[in-house]
């Protein structure tokens, strides 16, 4: 898609972080971009921020682990635009412990949001993007998280291989169409997705509570202070940009993280020598 002005976007996840630098990409390519997020007033400050500045952006508060929620949020665009063309599934959270402590609660709240809200997003836009004939693009926002095992046995690196996974069979079967795919893999930027457990809802139970000194609080730790020192997301917004005027599949943020990623695949190719061997 190489023209955007005048197109409309759908961004979940947008009241802060990578979500709200999409949102103000878009805005000031021209687009129309409809907000959605879960939490209220942030979203409700972000809308009321963008359109200070002359955007024609719209909020919904959707709940991406909802399939009903983002039908919703769906038509809601639907209504205040007419036709979407540009859709980021990029809501996520963060959550779990050590290996032997993540619960079942937090297994379905990270994979609910972070997995089957892009499969949600997916189902509620591609048929609408397809009926309407005029081409688009879908991004869904993994993590190199999905590219590497970096974190160990966690919900979060799992429901983002997923992503990785289903956005390269989706990419397969929608370029044919005129339909393109992105997938985003950023590693540390500076969003609030550390705090995820803010908006996580009652049917998941409370999130655990971990000791000072035990070695799931120092990882916390550790990725509070990488968080903090990371990308600005407004560099991420601008990548996702050129990726979609592009139709660039994979979307890379952080170039020295290529080394573990050579380092996996360099596992996988050598175990499929062995075999052959």
């Amino acid at each position: 898609m190489r023209e955007l002005a005048g197109k409309a976007a759908f961004v979940t996840g947008a009241a802060s972080g990578i979500g709200l630098a999409m949102a103000t990409a878009f805005a000031r390519e021209g687009m129309k971009v409809m907000l959605a997020d879960i939490e209220t007033g942030a979203l409700d400050q972000a809308v009321a921020a963008l359109r200070a500045g002359g955007a024609d952006v719209r909020g919904v508060v959707c709940d991406v682990s909802d399939p009903g929620s983002v039908d919703g949020a769906a038509q809601a665009a639907f209504l205040a635009f007419g036709k979407v063309h540009v859709v980021c599934n990029n809501a996520g959270v963060a959550g779990g412990g050590g290996i032997d402590q993540i619960s079942v609660d937090d297994w379905r709240w990270v994979i609910d949001v972070n997995l089957m809200g892009v499969v949600h997003g997916i189902r509620s836009f591609l048929p609408h993007i397809r009926a309407h004939g005029e081409g688009g693009h879908i991004v869904n926002t993994a993590s190199m998280a999905g590219m590497n095992a970096g974190l160990g046995l966690s919900p979060y690196s799992a429901s983002k291989f997923a992503v990785v996974s289903l956005s390269e069979g989706l990419a397969m079967q929608l370029r044919p169409l005129g339909i393109g795919v992105s997938v985003l893999c950023p590693s540390f930027v500076q969003t609030r997705i550390g705090e995820s457990g803010r908006n996580r809802p009652e049917q998941y139970g409370p999130p655990r509570q971990h000791a000072p000194d035990s070695p799931a609080a120092a990882l916390i730790a550790e990725i509070a202070r990488r968080l903090e020192a990371g990308l600005d997301p407004s560099l991420v917004a601008a990548k996702v940009l050129a990726a979609i005027r592009d139709d660039q599949f994979y979307i890379f943020t952080h170039p020295g993280m290529r080394a573990e990623v050579e380092d996996r695949f360099a596992a996988i190719l050598a175990a499929m020598d062995a075999v052959s061997a």
